[in-house]
């Protein structure tokens, strides 16, 4: 069993194939996908699409890139997804300072309302961090209780001890498959086996071999694969743990 920790396959790029884009991945062993929300449009989408569909599973959030826009009766709408039972999980939420499509502190106010969110709906959230990885160790450590996972970690060694120390799991994409990116590889390597995950973050960050394609949740093998190469173990191995890591953490279903 693979589980694909972060998917955002309701997009529009899938909208010819999706389906079969379901299928493929089945067939490449991945048993379970959870389905991200990054605003309100995107959550009740994914919401839909994971209605029915045993080992998919939906999240609600509003995105960084989005907070600026997120009126109070958005906040309403995400707080009422968030708390229902088949939501595994706060976010897509955290912080860009590196694209700043919305202001700084707009971004804050709304990551700091999704992490109180999250706490108190005793769900794990999901945490977005780019370029700012001083600012989101500190709101998150403001929470005490708070669960989570830093998705799409795109950093190296130096700054997993933040996260470890909350208990927050690590989650990595194709990112770690690129040519050079001996950092990234490095902090696979380094992560505690219960904190691991595995993710596409389709459609985009497809692995090294497909890098310019769309990415699919069927690719995570691939990821899987590099990461259970620089940790000295085997691709099922890595399997079970990386997906029993993502049932405790999200409450899925074994």
């Amino acid at each position: 069993m693979i589980t694909d920790t972060h998917a955002h396959v309701t997009w529009q790029s899938f909208d010819a194939d999706r389906e079969q884009v379901f299928e493929r991945a089945r067939a490449a062993g991945v048993s379970r996908i959870v389905l991200v929300g990054t605003d309100l449009a995107s959550s009740r989408a994914v919401f839909e699409c994971a209605r029915g569909r045993d080992g998919v599973y939906p999240t609600a959030g509003i995105h960084p890139h989005d907070a600026a826009s997120a009126a109070a009766e958005v906040r309403a709408a995400i707080e009422e997804l968030c708390a229902r039972p088949e939501c595994v999980a706060v976010g897509e939420t955290g912080l860009d300072w590196f694209k700043q499509y919305s202001p700084r502190e707009a971004q804050l106010d709304s990551f700091r309302w999704q992490l109180r969110l999250a706490r108190a709906l005793d769900k794990p959230v999901i945490v977005h961090c780019r370029e700012a990885h001083t600012d989101v160790a500190a709101l998150l450590a403001e929470v005490p209780g708070l669960r989570g996972v830093m998705h799409c970690y795109s950093m190296g060694v130096e700054e997993l001890p933040a996260y470890v120390a909350l208990g927050f799991c690590i989650s990595f994409s194709g990112v770690v498959t690129y040519a050079g990116n001996e950092r990234n590889r490095a902090a696979a390597a380094a992560v505690p086996e219960e904190l691991l995950l595995v993710e596409t973050d389709c459609p985009f960050l497809a692995p090294q071999g497909r890098r310019g394609q769309r990415n699919e949740p069927a690719f995570v093998r691939e990821t899987l694969a590099e990461i259970a190469r620089v940790r000295g173990c085997g691709i099922e191995e890595l399997a079970r743990a990386t997906s029993a890591n993502a049932e405790r953490l999200f409450g899925l279903s074994p």
